[in-house]
C-alpha cells in the first residue's frame, strides 16, 4: 500500500512529491530496482493528495504505478473518469494491462481460482485456530518487567485477587487500534471469539472463586483479598486518534485519569498492587510506578491473556513456570516532555534503558520516582478539541431542555435523541478526511457541546492573537439563529451567530470558520476559566457537520474570521 506520505532527498535537491504520485518510488524504486512483482493498492482517498488529483479522478496515480485504486465513496465517477483517461490516451492500456496483470497473479498465487475459502479444510471449524499457542508464548516472552517488591509476583494460587482497572477485560483494550474497526473501539468481547482477557486468564487459572472485578476499584472490602491486580492502560487508537502533538505530554494518566483514580483506589487498600500496563508506545509513567508494588509492561496483546498469566501466576509449588525474558527495545520516558524518545538525550536521561528488564531472579527494586505533571511541554499554539473523536480532556455531548448525553467514539453509531421524541439527531460523515465528522441534525432546540473535565485558562491563546476554528458542511439552512458560544460556568456564556455565515454557503459546501476569542470575551466570557470552549446552538431545524475543531494562536486575522458584534 501506498503510504500518504511525501518523500524527499534533501542532500541530493530531489523531491519525489506524494508517494501516491511518484512514478520514481512506485515503478522506477519498487517494481523495477526492487523486481516487485505484486499490485500496489493506494491507501484511503490518498489519490487526492497528488496536486491536480480528485478523489474520483487521478491519471497521474495509476501512470505512477498504483494499481488497486482505494476510492470509499466516488468509485462511480472514478472508474466513469478513468475510462474516459484511457480512450483520451491519458493512461495508456499497457499500463491498464500490467495493473490487471499484477492483481491477478496474487490472486492465483492465493489460490483464490482454486476453490471458495468457504471449502478451505479448517472453513468455519473454531476449534481449528491456528498458531494459538505460538502467540500465546510470543505475549509470554515479550512481558517485560519494570518493576517487583517485596515478591509482589509471582501470584500463588492460592492468592486472593482484586482485579481492577478498564482493561481488565477488555480484549479490544488488548488489541488496539486496527481490531475489528479501524480505532478498535466499541469492540465487545463477543467480537472477539476463542479469545482470553486478563481477567478471565485470571480466573482460569486462580478459580473464579478467588478473582473478585471492580473497574473502578471501590466499594469493596480490601481485606477479603491478598492482593490487587490493575489492568490499566490506553484506549485503543489508530492514526490520527492517537497522535500525540508535539505541545502534549506523554503522560499516561492525563489522558486516561481513570487509570490513575483506578490505581489509587487500589493503593489505598494496603495490599500489594501488581499492575499490568497495556499499551503500544512507550507513556510517562512515573505516577503509576510509584503505586505499584510490581509493573509489567504487556504490550498488546491481543486474543492471548492466558500468555500473561503464564508468567504472572506461580506453579502447585510456589514458583513461576516461566520467567519473564523481556527486555526494552526503546528508552522508557522518565519526563512527561521526554520526546522523541528514539534516541539518548543527555538532558532528558530515560528511567529505563534499551535492554533493561527484570526477571524473577534479577532484582527488582525501584526508587520513589519524581512526578511532573505539566499541562503541555512548551508554548501551546494549537489545542484540538475535535477531530473524528474526542481529544482529551474535552468531549461532545448533545444537549436539550436541562438533560445532556455523550456521543462517545464508535465512528459506526448513530444517535437519535432522546429516544421518545428526539430533537436532535447525529451521525459519522467525511468532510476532509475518512470518518472525520460529526453531522448534527436539530430537530427541535439543542445544543452540540464540547466539554472539558476542567476549567481551561485560554488566556495565552487569546494573547497571542487566537480563535476557534472549526470546519462546518451545510446539510440544511438553517431557520433560525446558528450561535457559537463559549461556557464558563453557570449564567456565563458569550458567542457569535454563523447563520448569515451559514447563508453564504450552497448544499455541500465547506467552510472553515474562524472566531477571534476576543469576541468570545467581549460577549462576556472568562476565557481564564472555560468549561466548553465549542457549543452549538440552534432553535429551529437544521444540519451540518462538524470537525476539525481547535483553538489556535495567531488566527484571529485570518482571512474570512468572523468580525466581533
Amino acid at each position: 500500500m501506498a503510504s500518504f506520505n511525501s518523500w524527499n532527498d534533501r542532500a541530493a535537491g530531489v523531491d519525489y512529491g506524494k508517494m501516491h504520485g511518484s512514478k520514481a518510488l512506485l515503478t522506477d524504486a519498487l517494481k523495477d530496482k526492487m523486481g516487485f512483482d505484486g499490485f500496489v493498492v493506494s491507501d484511503w482517498n490518498g489519490i487526492a493528495q497528488v496536486p491536480g488529483c480528485r478523489n474520483d479522478s487521478c491519471a497521474q496515480t495509476i501512470n505512477a504505478g498504483i494499481d488497486m485504486v482505494m476510492v470509499p465513496d466516488d468509485w462511480k465517477a472514478f472508474i466513469a473518469n478513468t475510462t474516459a483517461q484511457v480512450q483520451k490516451g491519458e493512461i495508456p492500456m499497457a499500463r491498464i494491462d500490467d495493473a490487471v496483470t499484477r492483481i491477478l497473479r496474487v490472486k492465483l498465487r492465493a489460490g483464490l481460482f482454486e476453490h471458495k475459502p468457504s471449502d478451505s479444510r479448517y472453513a468455519g471449524d473454531a476449534n481449528a485456530v491456528q498458531h494459538r499457542e505460538l502467540a500465546r508464548r510470543a505475549v509470554r516472552e515479550s512481558l517485560v518487567l519494570l518493576k517487583n517488591e517485596a515478591q509482589a509476583l509471582p501470584l500463588r494460587l492460592t492468592a486472593r485477587v482484586l482485579v481492577v482497572g478498564k482493561g481488565a477485560d477488555s480484549i479490544g483494550d488488548q488489541s488496539g487500534g486496527w481490531s475489528l474497526t479501524w480505532q478498535g473501539t466499541e469492540n465487545s468481547n463477543a467480537d472477539f471469539p476463542n479469545a482470553d482477557s486478563v481477567l478471565g486468564a485470571l480466573r482460569a487459572e486462580l478459580g473464579s472463586d478467588k478473582v473478585h472485578f471492580s473497574a473502578d476499584g471501590t466499594g469493596v472490602d480490601a481485606k477479603a483479598f491478598d492482593v490487587v491486580a490493575a489492568v490499566i492502560g490506553e484506549t485503543p487508537y489508530a492514526e490520527t486518534n492517537g497522535d500525540i502533538l508535539a505541545s502534549d505530554t506523554v503522560s499516561h494518566s492525563r489522558a486516561n485519569p481513570q487509570d490513575l483514580a483506578a490505581l489509587k483506589a487500589a493503593a489505598a487498600t494496603g495490599k500489594p498492587v501488581v499492575t499490568v500496563y497495556l499499551s503500544g508506545r512507550p507513556m510517562y509513567t512515573n505516577d503509576l510506578l510509584n503505586l505499584s508494588s510490581a509493573f509489567v509492561a504487556a504490550w498488546l496483546p491481543g486474543t492471548e491473556g492466558k500468555g500473561i498469566t503464564d508468567v504472572l501466576v506461580a506453579g502447585k509449588g510456589g514458583k513461576p513456570a516461566h520467567d519473564f525474558r523481556g527486555r526494552l527495545s526503546f528508552p522508557w520516558p522518565g519526563m512527561p516532555c521526554q520526546a522523541p524518545i528514539d534516541r539518548p538525550d543527555a538532558k532528558k536521561p530515560a528511567l529505563f534503558a534499551p535492554g533493561y528488564g527484570l526477571s524473577y531472579t534479577k532484582g527488582g527494586k525501584v526508587a520513589t520516582l519524581g512526578e511532573a505533571t505539566p499541562d503541555s511541554c512548551g508554548e501551546v499554539t494549537t489545542l484540538p478539541i475535535f477531530n473524528r473523536a474526542d481529544t482529551p480532556p474535552f468531549a461532545l455531548h448533545v444537549a436539550a431542555a436541562g438533560a445532556t448525553q455523550p456521543l462517545g467514539n464508535d465512528l459506526n453509531a448513530t444517535l437519535r435523541w432522546p429516544a421518545t421524541t428526539p430533537v436532535v439527531q447525529v451521525r459519522t460523515v467525511q468532510v476532509n478526511t475518512q470518518q472525520d465528522a460529526k453531522e448534527v441534525t436539530w430537530l427541535a432546540p439543542a445544543q452540540l457541546i464540547a466539554r472539558s473535565t476542567s476549567r481551561r485558562n485560554l488566556g495565552a491563546l487569546a494573547r497571542s492573537n487566537g480563535a476557534l476554528q472549526f470546519d462546518v458542511q451545510l446539510v440544511q439552512r438553517p431557520a433560525s439563529p446558528v450561535k457559537v458560544t463559549m461556557q464558563c460556568g453557570t449564567g456565563c456564556e458569550g458567542g457569535v451567530d454563523i447563520a448569515p455565515l451559514l447563508a453564504r454557503l450552497s448544499l455541500g459546501q465547506k467552510q472553515t470558520v474562524t472566531v477571534p476569542l476576543a469576541c468570545f470575551a467581549k460577549q462576556g466570557v472568562a476565557l481564564g476559566a472555560v468549561e466548553a470552549p465549542f457549543v452549538v446552538t440552534a432553535d429551529k431545524p437544521f444540519a451540518a457537520a462538524f470537525t476539525q475543531v481547535k483553538l489556535t494562536a495567531n488566527t484571529a486575522n485570518a482571512e474570512g474570521a468572523v468580525v466581533c458584534p
